[in-house]
């Protein structure tokens, strides 16, 4: 930490690299004796100063570093703290605030792969090696340039739901050309099938009609339903999008009855949504340049298995968006819910139906899939539909059997102590121990029995008559495979789109200039959906607000008067067009080299594991900087 050993500067003869250690408030300093690595980079031929601090990516920590390259005390700097995924920018921004090339940096990891895995002077001797490692890479480090290239003041937003519309407005806002492609002939996505908004009751319609109202009306927004993307191809800045946009499929049940000439563009059809333009009567090819993508490919909900709680066993047991719809159309006034003419007297509404399942007792998906996630929302719409029913239908008693009530964000938790004084009845059950439906023929008329252990009541076991079963189904993302592998983008275990970090990047893709926006990420209500579709459209307008983008120039660099055109590089490529081979002239004879195209690499390293003549390495990241490393890994500790 910040003591008076920092003022004691360790220089070895023409040593001019800076070892910075952070203790990171006790995540490293409780495993790994810090100063022990500091003294022993101490003696590191080539380093010349060697400082710890309690938190080297705060302002005291950062002022370090800059102090000893303003000086010319150092002119490489090598940190050594947690994972360089959170605070590489850190210090590459306080680099170049000191003055100096920012790729002269290199980043040694030793919370996540040391203290968080390793103990005593095990932790300690691996930080040693680690640390020693990333000087001896140092050592080679040069400056570099970042590459430059042009960037497209256009946008594509990928999904017509909430978040895409969103998205969409808001580029649009700044003045930015935005092109909207959505799959289904609606705009609207999941939202449209909602009836009202929960905890506020305001109806779902309005919000859509005026989102996609101001959308359709604005001349820096071209709409594409009936779309998909089937091609994709170029970098960050300069994408290209191969769009097909075809008829719908005739026997889909939204357009069975759709007469175009009898709809009116903006005009929204309950529980489908809005219509914007008429029905494409044959399939339309054409590409879309643009600079930035946004994916807000949306949601489904949850389709319960053959049998789950009885669900397409018993005809009484349906899902809550086929209740939320019903109760919609029903104009009766009685005081019981009636469906299918049949007076609810008595419903169980059950919880957790697709989400946070457990293998053995739930069933998985015909791809072995489970959701072990919470679906966040499942709780407050169930609780805001109990309610409406209370209130509307005093009649109709209403059992809540749940796991754990989870009402979160502001006017949630008011549902459930709404609900309570609507006199609805909860039954709490073990995730173990589900609740059972059986078939029941008994003289007071009602159909099902629903069997539940209550933990409320010690376990006491209850059976509920009811007329009706209602499962309150979760959230899974929509399959969008093919998207995936075009766009090569991280998947979780949870089948979401993976951003690329949770509080640091929440709205970006690993892939550089594509964004996420809505639930396509991760379970979330409307208000969490517009408020990540707004930070997408923020970090869009900045990404392209300069005209032009700069990438990383850790990039693969071709040795011409090495290189003899095999194109075993080109094979092993990993993203195509990063590397072609070309024809040239050299000393008065055309011969076929390799030729890197600087902002489609990936600086992944492939082409060089193939190279025979060793005619390619990695900017930053070059062989003999490898071998260095190993070596240093590799030595007695004495030596290192």
């Amino acid at each position: 930490m910040t003591d008076e050993k920092n003022d004691k500067e360790t220089t070895t003869e023409n040593g001019k690299i800076g070892v910075y250690i952070c203790y990171c408030g006790g995540n490293i300093s409780d495993h790994v004796d810090v100063e022990k690595v500091r003294e022993s980079m101490e003696k590191i031929p080539g380093v010349g100063v060697a400082r710890t601090d309690m938190f080297m990516c705060s302002d005291p920590g950062q002022e370090l570093i800059m102090k000893d390259l303003k000086s010319g005390t150092v002119d490489r700097v090598v940190v050594a703290s947690c994972a360089p995924s959170l605070h590489e920018t850190t210090f590459r921004s306080a680099i170049s605030r000191a003055g100096a090339n920012p790729y002269i940096y290199e980043h040694a990891n030793i919370r996540e792969q040391v203290s968080w895995v390793h103990h005593g002077n095990q932790a300690t001797d691996k930080a040693i090696r680690l640390v020693a490692a990333a000087t001896a890479k140092a050592e080679g480090l040069k400056p570099l340039e970042p590459i430059r290239t042009e960037a497209r003041q256009h946008v594509t937003v990928i999904g017509g739901g909430i978040a895409g519309l969103r998205t969409a407005k808001d580029l649009a806002d700044c003045g930015v050309e935005v092109a909207l492609i959505e799959k289904s002939p609606f705009l609207g996505g999941q939202l449209a099938q909602l009836e009202r908004l929960a905890p506020t009751g305001d109806p779902a319609a309005d919000l859509i009609t005026a989102l996609t109202g101001q959308v359709l009306g604005d001349p820096r927004i071209t709409v594409h339903t009936c779309s998909l993307v089937e091609t994709f191809d170029g970098y960050v800045g300069n994408f290209s999008l191969g769009v097909k946009k075809q008829p719908p499929d005739t026997d889909h049940e939204k357009l069975a009855s759709l007469n175009p000439s009898d709809r009116t563009p903006g005009e929204f059809i309950p529980f489908t949504g809005v219509f914007p333009e008429s029905v494409p009567a044959r399939a339309e090819e054409f590409i879309i340049e643009t600079g930035v993508v946004v994916m807000a490919t949306g949601f489904k909900s949850y389709t319960p298995r053959r049998g789950e709680y009885g669900y397409a066993e018993f005809r009484e047991v349906i899902t809550l968006p086929e209740l939320i719809r019903i109760m919609a159309e029903n104009k009766s006034t009685d005081k019981f819910l009636e469906i299918n003419g049949r007076r609810i007297r008595s419903m169980s509404m059950i919880h957790c139906v697709g989400s946070r399942q457990i293998p053995g007792i739930h069933p998985e998906d015909e791809s072995g899939n489970l959701n072990e996630y919470c679906s966040r929302t499942c709780c407050s719409a169930t609780l805001s539909v109990a309610n409406t029913i209370r209130q509307t239908y005093p009649g109709t008693r209403v059992f809540e059997l749940y796991r754990d009530i989870r009402t979160y964000g502001r006017g949630q938790e008011e549902l459930y102590e709404q609900a309570s004084k609507n006199k609805v009845i909860f039954l709490r059950f073990e995730a173990a121990e589900p609740p059972e439906m059986n078939r029941y023929d008994g003289s007071d008329g009602f159909p099902l029995r629903v069997k539940v252990k209550d933990t409320l009541t010690f376990g006491e076991e209850v059976e509920v008559p009811v007329d009706l079963v209602v499962l309150a189904t979760g959230i899974e993302p929509n399959n969008v495979s093919e998207l995936v592998d075009m766009m090569k983008l991280p998947v979780g275990p949870d089948r979401f789109l993976l951003e690329v970090h949770p509080k640091l990047r929440p709205v970006e893709l690993p892939v550089g200039g594509i964004m996420l926006a809505g639930t396509c990420q991760a379970p979330m209500d409307v208000g969490e959906a517009c408020s990540a579709a707004a930070a997408a459209a923020v970090k869009a307008t900045a990404l392209l607000g300069r005209g032009y983008v700069e990438l990383d120039p850790f990039v693969a660099e071709v040795d011409l008067e090495k290189c003899r055109g095999s194109g075993a590089c080109v094979e092993a490529c990993l993203n195509d067009g990063a590397l072609n081979l070309v024809v040239m002239e050299v000393d008065g004879e055309k011969v076929q080299k390799a030729q890197v195209t600087s902002a489609l690499c990936l600086g992944c390293g492939a082409c060089v594991a193939v190279c025979s003549e060793n005619a390619i390495d990695i900017n930053g990241w070059t062989l003999k900087q490898y071998e260095a490393m190993v070596d240093m890994i590799v030595a007695d500790e004495e030596t290192a």
